[in-house]
């Protein structure tokens, strides 16, 4: 075959760098940068870049109606993150800005300030060191699609949008007890909320447009908006209700925070699950399989380095180069796990089932097969419907309970091994239904790995 024609591939080890290092994200996330900033010189403006290592700080959008605690846990977010809180209110009057006069020029007159006026403020004050360097939560915008569409149209694309919601009559009771500090600009709450500080409690304002009727008016223009905003966001955004109290909204507000968005890079999997290729070798009568037969006749183990040819040249083939592949059962030990990554074929994801002894002799111990039909049934959840064929059942001698639990106890002890080989090893209780199994190991796959030094 000429070698110039065959397709191009990615050896195992790189694309495991790749992903290990997250060389994909960080490109895009170059790539996001110049877009957004437009550097007169890209390559200083990269280099510094990838100095301030900020592309993992917290980038988010606090939406929701009027009193849903939107300022309240955007401040929280800001103190546990120690990222930079922004809100409307703050950028009409932050006189750095290259645009404040004709933000002052527009309260004088009363006027509302226009859609790329506000979005003008922020993109100045979102290319602050602080906004950069720690990130930044934004309390109250946008409020409308327009608006939000005009963002994106600048770059200015966050990772998280935060979507609060609750009832009306609970935004318009909560509204109007709403207390302001005007020299902390902190919220609080005659019911709800109400400071300890004497001094503080001296000092609260009622803030304006509190009233039922000027509620009633807020959150009606709140809900027309609403749907365009989702769908402007409709990937990134997590609606939390705010109905409940205010740390269990913070705890979920972080945690979506917290969390990473799926990654776009290519991934082909490469999956171990501890818990079959011999077979095939010895079924189709290779000269691999000949070596292999003795050992299935004494009941011995197979040697690794028999086991380790046949794996490299499975796993060397078109469709597990192209498509990844599943590996079941191997490695038994840290000698075999070894061997296997100096081959260059190092899994990107391992998982560990763990299963107790007793619910491993119910599953296989009850087990057996109809010599007539092949098929085989389980005293619990597979029983033969014909007494018939219930009396010849026949049971492998290798599912006797003190076989199994010699096995059992022989993984115990090389699995501690295994895990502390695997570090990155992904545990999965196996005494579920498969159902719930199979949607873990799923939502494992899609998940990036954890990122680790060189």
């Amino acid at each position: 075959m000429d070698v110039t024609s065959a397709p191009h591939q990615i050896p195992p080890e790189m694309a495991l760098y790749a992903e290990r290092h997250r060389i994909f994200e960080l490109m895009q996330a170059l790539m996001e940068a110049l877009l957004i900033y437009r550097p007169q010189d890209p390559v200083d403006f990269l280099i510094g870049h990838l100095q301030k290592d900020s592309d993992e700080v917290p980038r988010v959008f606090m939406l929701g109606p009027p009193a849903s605690g939107k300022t309240t846990i955007s401040r929280w977010l800001c103190k546990h993150l120690s990222a930079t809180y922004l809100c409307p209110q703050d950028l009409m009057h932050d006189r750095k800005l290259k645009k404040s006069r004709e933000v002052l020029a527009c309260l004088a007159q009363q006027e509302p300030l226009s859609d790329e006026l506000w979005a003008s403020l922020l993109e100045e004050r979102l290319s602050a060191d602080d906004c950069v360097d720690m990130g930044w939560v934004l309390d109250g915008f946008p409020e409308t699609r327009d608006q939000a569409l005009l963002l994106q149209g600048r770059g200015i694309a966050p990772r998280h949008v935060i979507m609060l919601y609750a009832p009306d009559t609970v935004l318009v009771e909560r509204n109007l007890g709403k207390l302001l500090d005007p020299f902390t600009h902190e919220v609080y709450h005659a019911t709800f909320d109400w400071p300890i500080d004497f001094m503080v409690q001296r000092r609260l304002v009622a803030p304006e447009g509190i009233s039922e009727p000027a509620t009633a008016s807020r959150l009606l223009e709140s809900h027309r908006h609403l749907p365009g905003l989702l769908q402007a966001y409709a990937k990134s955004h997590k609606a939390i209700d705010a109905d409940q109290p205010c740390v269990d909204v913070f705890a979920q507000a972080l945690s979506f925070v917290q969390s990473r968005p799926p990654s776009k890079a290519p991934f082909l999997p490469r999956v171990i699950l501890l818990g079959d290729l011999l077979r095939e070798q010895v079924a189709g009568r290779t000269p691999v399989g000949e070596l292999i037969a003795p050992f299935f006749e004494s009941g011995y183990p197979v040697s690794d380095s028999i086991i380790l040819r046949v794996l490299k040249d499975r796993l060397g083939r078109q469709d597990c180069l192209s498509r990844g592949w599943v590996l079941h059962g191997y490695p038994r030990d840290i000698d075999q796990a070894a061997l296997m990554k100096h081959t260059g074929f190092e899994p990107n994801r391992v998982f560990f089932l763990s299963l107790p002894t007793e619910v491993a002799l119910q599953r296989l111990c009850q087990w057996a097969t109809d010599p007539v039909s092949g098929e085989r049934h389980h005293s619990l959840f597979k029983p033969p419907a014909d007494p018939e064929v219930n009396q010849r059942l026949r049971r492998n001698p290798k599912d006797r309970p003190e076989r199994v639990e010699v096995k059992a106890d022989l993984y115990h002890q090389q699995v501690r091994e295994l895990e502390e080989f695997y570090e990155d090893g992904i545990p999965v209780n196996a005494d579920q239904d498969p159902y719930t199994i199979f949607e873990h190991i799923e939502s494992s796959l899609v998940k990036s790995l954890p990122a680790r030094g060189p």
